[in-house]
């Protein structure tokens, strides 16, 4: 029996909500969490719509990538298409889910889909988040060093890119004299103690640090275990905005242009002046992603995708870069192919749907 909470569980392990941006409202928005799965109904956005398609496809759990909920809601009594849709949605028993900026942070997320649909190689992250790593120390009797590192490697330490299990180790004595009250693992009350042990280091993310940490106490021997952890200045490559890769083989700026508007199904693309040059390296993010131009500028990125592009705001180009605004919608609307891919290798007890509902407010004439 799968519960709602087994899927937010696994999103949240691989896009924690405390990745999120301050501003963003994503998490279980509606429903209650030990609620049984039937099936679930993957949308870009959850509205009246997409509640309706819910009922008629026997889903009860709505995945959505917006929140339909951003701000505090006073009233609720069916007065905008906010409340009806959460009105809907109790009402049929549909529990609502949004997973938003932290999906957008995540290494495969939202922009991952971009970079598969571009065909990019060489892609990493074009502004990874800093303050969010930490380097945790502790001190261990070399007699369990393998049971303590296992058990921290289980709850997420020493993840660094592609390789798990990273850290340092070096070997040195540890000093204790346990008082009366002690139950000391090793040595006597009242006596100085001279231990062999090992300093184990890994790095972590903040999000992480209380898993690690409680991990690291339930296998340690020590009842006092000495442990340091340092918060560290380096930029984390692998969580963040936006995405930076090569095309495999460079094209002219019309063609690539072309080639972007078929990819993305694009009524237009509005875009900076062109230069008459060749597209190579390019730096993309879905939805609006304007913030990011000077990280894809010193990137050396030829183009920048995004959505929601002001008037003024395109001068910023200076003739550095091209800025091609392919829509909100059309930059992001594969991010519902990622989230079904991310649930259907994790679970099969149940059907996952795409929304055959086209939600984009935007019309073009």
């Amino acid at each position: 029996m799968t519960k709602i909470n087994d899927i937010t569980r696994y999103i949240e392990r691989l896009a924690p909500l405390s990745s999120q941006e301050s501003y963003d409202n994503s998490g279980l928005i509606v429903g209650n969490q030990n609620q049984e799965i039937t099936n679930v109904l993957v949308s870009l956005d959850c509205i009246e719509s997409t509640v309706d398609e819910a009922i008629e496809r026997g889903c009860n759990l709505i995945v959505s990538h917006h929140p339909i909920v951003f701000k505090g809601l006073k009233k609720i009594n069916g007065t905008d298409y906010i409340q009806r849709t959460i009105l809907k949605a109790i009402k049929n028993d549909i529990a609502i889910y949004a997973c938003h900026t932290n999906l957008d942070n995540y290494r495969f997320g939202v922009n991952y889909e971009i970079a598969e649909r571009l065909g990019l190689a060489d892609v990493r992250i074009l502004s990874p988040k800093l303050n969010v790593l930490n380097k945790l120390v502790c001190y261990v009797p070399r007699s369990h060093v393998k049971v303590v590192s296992e058990a921290m490697y289980k709850a997420g330490a020493g993840n660094i890119g592609d390789y798990s299990e990273c850290s340092f180790s070096v070997s040195g004595e540890g000093m204790f004299t346990p008082g009366e009250n002690s139950s000391p693992h090793i040595g006597e009350i009242g006596k100085s103690t001279n231990v062999q042990e090992e300093r184990f280091e890994v790095v972590c993310s903040s999000h992480q640090l209380d898993a690690i940490l409680n991990a690291m106490r339930l296998s340690h021997p020590y009842e006092e275990i000495a442990y340091d952890v340092l918060p560290l200045m380096n930029a984390n490559d692998y969580e963040g905005s936006g995405m930076v890769g090569d095309l495999t083989k460079a094209m002219d700026e019309v063609a690539f242009l072309t080639f972007l508007k078929s990819t993305f199904n694009c009524a237009v693309i509005r875009h900076s002046k062109l230069s008459g040059g060749q597209i190579k390296k390019v730096a993309f993010c879905g939805g609006s992603g304007s913030f990011l131009l000077r990280a894809a500028k010193r990137s050396g990125a030829d183009v920048f995708i995004t959505g929601d592009y002001k008037y003024h705001d395109f001068f910023d180009a200076e003739n550095e870069i091209i800025i091609a605004d392919i829509g909100h919608f059309e930059s992001e609307q594969y991010t519902s192919n990622r989230i079904a891919t991310i649930l259907k290798k994790k679970f099969t007890t149940f059907a996952v749907h795409l929304t055959e509902v086209n939600t984009n407010p935007i019309n073009y004439f």
